[in-house]
């Protein structure tokens, strides 16, 4: 068998191995809604690229479906995941790294030269069948290299999708609380306003002062301002929930609960924050990944610093009927450029990697022990409004209303503890809010949710039902 003969079967050897790569249906995103699925729970259940016009036609149905009632935060977050458009093109990060693994795997394509010439009567005919010998040779390593930055994809996709899911929990709790927080700003205007109306006619009757009228007529304009400010925020929070969520058109006006859900009966109690976040956060995960793709990119660089340009090709001239084979080999030689150069490189790239590592993983036990201080400082003083300052103010509501209905107290008085009264509910709810806030800031920190059995969020029960709601004369 001649070498060309021989080149060509070892070729061919080469690429039927090459060819085993293939191209996967869904570019590898069952993994991404796995890994979301295990940390979000029913809220990544259906996780799906949208493709087609088919797809976005079954989105818009299910979201149609889930905007019939309001808006859990488990709900919000299901509908984030799948029309979160940003998120969507996100996904398809894995498709170009998918592409770029297979296309490690394939051996470059042969070049065919061909030269005919002609001298009077003779006719010389040259053709060489190159291969890229050095590519043959690196092709496994770079396709190691390829697959872990392919599973680096999969992990930072994956990641990206919990973001979503966090930034849209921290979303719901702000719109939810917003909405809560204007209605009874509204509540306290409506009862100002009756406050102003009577102190106008007691000034009438001549039984106040011009102080006094004007007192109560400041504190009317002020509640006015702030129902005004109240109603500006909801609208606000509702609207950056919506861009979560990829609504637009009739779909931005979906509903939400009226009021944040109730404390839990009590907060999560976890062993080691640290050791956790470290375990189950993708950001760390990737990270490593990132490091073993460096140091396996800088043994590749290493290994070719000498050798850039290897070509293997057969060659078969023909003269005057009479044929001549034989072969060729190009080989770049190191006469300018040692390769010293992408070696410093890859070691700077490996070291930047490594610190870059470390600096996540720190972070992350920071962040952990920071958001997990602040879910039990908040929980407590959450209940601290809901135990104590509330039903205290409640209890001196209702003396003091007792107390006016006997004629023992003023007027002014009545009003005055209205408006303590109003401080101490609008005090419960941003407490309330920084408690379910600081859960989803934990859950983000600990790179997943809490246990189920912990998460009251998807229900919507008032969050003040034992609080006093108004703060009428």
């Amino acid at each position: 068998m001649t070498c060309l003969h021989k080149l060509a079967a070892g070729a061919a050897a080469a690429l039927l191995l090459s060819g085993c790569a293939s191209l996967s249906e869904d570019g590898g995103f069952s993994t991404v809604a796995r890994i979301s699925h295990d940390r979000l729970g029913a809220s990544a259940s259906d996780m799906r690229l949208l493709r087609n016009d088919e797809d976005a036609s079954a989105l818009t149905q299910l979201i149609a479906k889930k905007l019939e009632q309001p808006l859990s935060m488990d709900d919000a977050v299901q509908i984030a995941l799948l029309n979160n458009r940003s998120l969507q093109a996100t996904y398809w990060s894995l498709g170009i790294a998918e592409a770029d693994l297979v296309q490690a795997g394939r051996l470059q394509n042969p070049v065919l030269d061909f030269k005919r010439t002609h001298d009077g009567s003779d006719v010389g005919i040259e053709r060489t069948l190159t291969f890229n010998l050095l590519n043959v040779l690196t092709a496994p390593l770079a396709s190691r290299i390829e697959a872990r930055r392919y599973e680096q994809t999969k992990l930072l996709v994956a990641e990206e999708a919990l973001k979503v899911a966090a930034d849209t929990r921290r979303a719901w709790v702000e719109a939810v609380a917003a909405i809560q927080s204007s209605a009874y700003a509204k509540q306290i205007s409506a009862s100002a306003e009756a406050g102003a109306e009577l102190a106008n006619r007691m000034r009438q009757a001549g039984n106040w002062s011009q102080l006094d009228l004007a007192r109560e007529q400041a504190y009317h304009a002020q509640a006015v301002a702030d129902a005004s400010r109240a109603d500006m925020a909801a609208i606000a929070a509702r609207e950056k929930l919506a861009r979560l969520l990829g609504l637009s058109g009739a779909q931005a006006a979906y509903p939400l609960p009226d009021h944040l859900p109730e404390l839990p009966d009590s907060p999560r109690t976890l062993v080691d924050v640290e050791q956790t976040a470290l375990h189950e956060r993708l950001d760390i995960q990737a990270a490593t990944l990132e490091t073993q793709h460096t140091a396996a990119a800088l043994g590749l660089t290493r290994g070719t610093r000498f050798i850039n340009v290897l070509d293997l090709g057969a060659v078969k001239n023909s003269s005057g009927g009479k044929s001549a084979p034989g072969y060729e080999l190009t080989l770049e030689i190191p006469l300018f450029d040692w390769g010293d150069a992408r070696v410093a490189r890859g070691e700077a790239s490996y070291m930047q990697s490594v610190h870059r590592l470390a600096a996540v993983a720190s972070n992350a036990r920071s962040e952990a022990r920071e958001s997990y201080a602040a879910y039990h400082s908040t929980y407590d003083l959450a209940r601290h409004y809901r135990d104590s300052v509330i039903p205290l103010r409640k209890q001196i509501s209702d003396q003091t209303l007792l107390r006016y209905n006997g004629m023992l107290v003023s007027v002014f008085e009545l009003l005055a503890d209205a408006r303590e009264q109003a401080a101490a509910v609008n005090g419960y709810i941003g407490a309330l809010k920084d408690f379910w806030l600081a859960q989803a800031n934990l859950e983000a920190a600990l790179g997943g949710r809490l246990p189920a059995a912990q998460n009251a969020a998807s229900s919507a029960s008032p969050a003040s039902q034992n609080a006093p709601t108004g703060a009428n004369p």
